[in-house]
């Protein structure tokens, strides 16, 4: 048996690759193939990207034995970390897939240095060497450089094409070791994942790390002591496929039974009933959001639907969290954690589409530190929890460590950039020794206010080095921060799902673009609508959506002026008295609007 996942950059192939992997192995019928096998979602197949890891059983024959693979594909981009790192805690190996084009990226780091943190077997692989843009030789000394190993050790694959492919399966029977148990003869399973079923209730996806499980038998989760019965047990093919028991180094699931998704944590050890004073596996470590906003549903009898939404996607997502929050202007709702801007994206689409849920999504912000006058520390995650300023001593904010890999040419606007940001230039090194190579790149190290990447800070490194440059960033420690609360009124009513976090010096600037964007946006209206951004209780900008003006002299054919005169002053007062009453709907592209400023 081999236990391994394969690890990458976005958009290397890991998908594709895995694809071929079950192709060769005859995992299933030819007919039933398709792109991207492994990516159950639909969001997955429109975006082309890994969001959810996925387990699969494949069996192939070498050297007259018959070898089972169990490949889990991960996601590739920074804010699935958590996916990966749960991944390689169920393997002994890791391919490192490299795109033989683009060469060593970001993400290809940090998912290495979580791959060799394990201790696990690496097999390094270039892929797309079919492209008539690939540069083998140039992509291999940069492997070569990054891991240390010899240049016959990077297997050359095409994922698309298949070329190689044969040879990778050999290496990977070859170099990934049998998985053994540390253990005694007890069972324990370690819930990588889980997913929940309307009719099965919770199905755990667990790694086995000792004994053996039959199906029918009584089980107790470690964490939470809750006891339940396996109604069946089975490995993916890549479709559930139910077996007697489940034994040492297989990688399977469980159909619990329970109805309570709280009771089924990722990273908790399924031990049998029978057993008595039973360790418990390592587990995970919980995983911090560095993004935080809130979510309402705009009819406010919905919250019950998105309770239970939450609570069924926490379940398979173990890096989303949330608790409960209310709102005066927008209801019952949950405040939520997220890794990065489009794990927040990404959440909120599929609440939408698998829940049919209608939000509204408050702007995101990162966790302050606020110390109050009275030396209690809080820590604040939206800016409507932000205390005047007369009441605290000082604020910090996260900051992270950002690894840019970019072509060397590009690195002055790179820095430039950053510093914009108010980041901090650490070093510089280089992937490749070859100082001719015009496809040299470089790893720019640098220290940045993790709000200042929150928004556009990757869409505008990616268009100042015309799509080369890729970004991966962890979080450092907390630094003091000159920070207010911008708040926008629409027509005399103060928004709060618009209200944000900005730095003091900035405030006027960003005020005017938020105003400027708003009017641009939202619907004309038969009265004067006024748009102000304030800070406390100065405003810092403001703008107005002039009415929709009816002729309401239309049907005058004559007569005195007077008689016109009266109807525009009874018009006028009408909309006077429309503004005071009036109320106007904000469209979900204003938020997103503001998101991107």
């Amino acid at each position: 048996m081999r236990n391994f996942c394969i690890i990458a950059h976005i958009d290397h192939g890991k998908s594709t690759l895995a694809d071929r992997l079950i192709e060769y192995t005859h995992t299933i019928d030819r007919r039933e193939m398709k792109a991207q096998l492994l990516d159950q979602m639909d969001l997955e197949r429109e975006r082309g990207i890994t969001i959810k890891l996925q387990p699969v059983r494949m069996d192939y024959r070498s050297k007259g034995k018959t070898i089972v693979l169990n490949l889990i594909d991960t996601p590739g981009h920074v804010d699935f970390t958590y996916e990966v790192s749960r991944s390689l805690a169920a393997v002994e190996g890791a391919i490192l897939l490299v795109d033989a084009s683009q060469g060593v990226q970001a993400q290809t780091l940090a998912n290495l240095y979580l791959a060799l943190d394990q201790n696990l077997t690496i097999i390094p692989v270039m892929n797309k060497i079919d492209l008539a843009s690939a540069r083998p030789n140039e992509v291999r000394n940069e492997i070569v450089n990054l891991l240390g190993c010899s240049s016959h050790d990077v297997l050359a694959v095409s994922a698309k094409t298949g070329q190689g492919v044969t040879e990778l399966l050999d290496c990977i029977v070859e170099k990934i070791p049998d998985p053994q148990s540390k253990y005694d003869d007890e069972f324990r399973g370690l819930i990588f994942d889980s997913v929940y079923d309307e009719y099965r209730g919770v199905v755990a996806y667990i790694r086995v790390f000792s004994g053996k499980l039959k199906k029918g038998e009584h089980i107790s989760f470690m964490a939470t002591r809750v006891h339940g019965q396996a109604l069946e047990v089975g490995y993916f093919k890549p479709k559930y496929t139910p077996t007697e028991l489940l034994s040492n180094g297989e990688i399977g699931y469980i159909v619990t039974g329970l109805k309570d998704v709280d009771q089924c944590r990722v990273g908790d050890t399924i031990i049998s009933s029978r057993s008595d004073h039973i360790d418990a596996l390592p587990g995970y470590k919980e995983v911090k959001p560095m993004v935080f906003a809130g979510l309402f549903c705009k009819d406010g009898d919905s919250y019950k639907y998105l309770r239970e939404a939450v609570h069924k996607l926490k379940l398979n997502d173990a890096a989303f969290s949330f608790e409960p929050e209310h709102s005066p202007a927008l209801g019952f709702g949950f405040r939520c954690g997220f890794l990065g801007l489009l794990h927040l994206e990404i959440v909120q689409e599929r609440l939408k589409r698998e829940y049919d849920l209608d939000l509204i999504v408050t702007i995101p912000s990162v966790a302050y530190i606020v110390t109050m006058l009275s030396a209690e520390i809080r820590t604040i995650h939206g800016p409507l929890e932000l205390p005047e300023s007369h009441y605290y001593t000082s604020i910090k904010e996260p900051w992270v460590r950002a690894d840019i890999v970019t072509p060397e040419s590009t690195i002055g606007s790179c820095i430039a950039l950053a510093t914009e940001k108010f980041g901090i230039y650490k070093n510089t090194e280089y992937l490749s020794g070859d100082a001719s190579s015009p496809h040299r790149r470089v790893i720019l190290h640098f220290e940045l206010p993790l709000s200042a990447i929150l928004v556009d800070f990757y869409d505008k490194l990616k268009s100042i080095t015309s799509g080369y440059a890729s970004m991966n960033y962890e979080f450092s420690d907390y630094r003091n921060a000159d920070i207010v609360r911008l708040d926008v009124q629409v027509a005399g009513e103060s928004v709060e799902a618009l209200a944000s976090i900005v730095y003091k010096d900035q405030s006027y600037s960003i005020g005017r673009k938020i105003v400027e964007s708003l009017k641009k946006i939202l619907p004309r209206k038969q009265f004067e609508i006024k748009i102000q951004a304030s800070v406390g209780s100065k405003v810092i900008a403001s703008e107005r959506i002039s009415a929709l003006r009816k002729d309401v002299t239309a049907k005058l054919y004559g007569g005195d002026v007077s008689r016109k005169q009266k109807l525009l002053e009874k018009q006028k007062k009408g909309k006077k008295r429309m503004a005071h009453t009036g109320h106007v709907d904000i469209p979900t592209e204003a938020y997103l609007s503001i998101l991107k400023r």
